[in-house]
């Protein structure tokens, strides 16, 4: 039997997706989309705007839902179905905005909120988009970012733990600007949260997951961060990030604050802040307990950033362990590890190489790792900055018998 070829109507096809809608919904320009289609434009785009008409949109209760349409398409593909047509399901009813507004209203109120909020966190603990993109519509992360900073001015610990659980949900979908400039508007909200990592948490049960979820607002905090604000990072913060990768909370928590080390790097004062908080040895520590790979690109990247002062070089040497640590990761974790890795050494190659220094490369079998890096099948970058190491000290290392075999074998220099 051939296969009929059937012809959809026009009207049922979604401009975005060019798909048959399953939940048709009409903006304000009289454009249908199909409702998942249109969210995940806003999303995607941060523009709320008509693909279409290239219109401005209302926001929060700009999507009206067509049910004389969705009818229609439904009827369509029951006749149809005998012709391999699926059948769209009536669609989720969406987050009552009423409710939504209610709710955000309710935080304001010292007596409703932590009910609020735990209806709230009920909600984005369904895995809903649909509905976690409501929330964010409707003004939830900006109304939870002023209660953790009112928390923070009372010296109240009560609702954190859904507080921060709700932004980590809610944030990145709302894509909200205001949410935005609150926290860069003022300090309050960074210093919520050194806060509340150093406050009297350890006294509640639940003090490592009000630490882990607050760990994760924290790196989504920096990534928004004006360049002025990451400057003024104090060693009180860094400390408290420190402390996280030394608690070990979670695989998510130590990836973020390593996450939010290394974001912090490159601005002001922030390596030398970082080095005094403690984190070099803690972050040779976390390595020598052999993470998962990304937690070691992440470390070794960190590292590099770190060597790149005097104090951090001399925090690494001054760990037993720090110098073989480096050399034994080389060639052995991934080109993401390498790459840092012959960064921390050639830095400490220029900067750093006293007798002693060039005699522990020597001995941990640094040196002889990077001959071997020479006859690799590196990326010529690489190898063109460990030639320049070797160079560099050739005449401390040509004369010891550990690495006769690599400079036998090794190519011109």
């Amino acid at each position: 039997m051939e296969d009929i070829e059937i012809e959809v109507p026009q009207y049922f096809i979604c401009p975005i997706s060019l798909q048959i809608m399953k939940d048709p919904v009409t903006v304000v320009t009289g454009i249908t989309y199909d409702r998942e289609s249109i969210e995940q434009w806003f999303l995607a785009t941060n523009d709320l705007s008509c693909p279409v008409t290239k219109q401005a949109l209302p926001r929060g209760d700009g999507l009206t839902p067509n049910h004389t349409l969705r009818r229609l398409i439904q009827q369509w593909c029951k006749e149809n179905a005998t012709n391999g047509v699926d059948l769209i399901p009536t669609p989720r009813l969406s987050l009552d905005k009423i409710y939504l507004t209610r709710l955000v209203r309710d935080l304001g109120v010292s007596h409703l909120q932590l009910t609020a909020l735990k209806k709230l966190e009920a909600l984005v603990l369904e895995n809903d988009e649909r509905k976690r993109f409501s929330m964010a519509e409707a003004g939830v992360a900006k109304a939870v970012i002023l209660l953790v900073i009112r928390c923070f001015r009372g010296g109240e610990t009560n609702g954190l733990l859904e507080a921060f659980r709700i932004l980590h949900h809610v944030w990145n979908v709302s894509g909200d600007h205001e949410v935005q400039l609150l926290v860069n508007g003022n300090t309050d909200f960074l210093d919520s949260l050194t806060w509340v990592f150093k406050c009297g948490l350890d006294q509640m049960d639940n003090h490592l997951l009000v630490k882990n979820e607050a760990i994760l607002v924290s790196k989504m905090t920096m990534e928004v961060l004006s360049p002025c604000q990451l400057q003024r990072l104090n060693l009180e913060f860094f400390k408290n990030i420190v402390m996280v990768l030394k608690e070990k909370i979670s695989l998510k928590a130590v990836k973020s604050a390593l996450h939010i080390l290394i974001n912090a790097c490159p601005w002001g004062r922030n390596r030398i802040k970082i080095v005094e908080s403690g984190a070099v040895f803690q972050i040779i520590e976390l390595e020598l307990a052999k993470p998962e790979k990304r937690v070691t690109e992440l470390i070794f990247n960190l590292l590099a950033n770190l060597c790149g002062c005097a104090d951090g070089r001399d925090q690494l040497l001054k760990h037993g362990g720090g110098m073989a640590m480096v050399s034994k990761r080389i060639l052995r974790v991934s080109p993401a590890t390498d790459d840092p890795a012959v960064h921390i050494l050639s830095s400490i190659a220029m900067f750093s190489a006293t007798h002693n220094v060039l005699s522990e490369m020597l001995l941990v079998g640094a040196v002889s790792k990077l001959c071997m890096v020479m006859q690799s099948d590196c990326e010529a970058y690489l190898k063109k900055k460990v030639r320049g190491i070797l160079r560099l000290h050739s005449n401390v290392w040509n004369n010891s018998p550990c690495i006769a075999v690599y400079l036998i074998t090794r190519p011109r220099w």
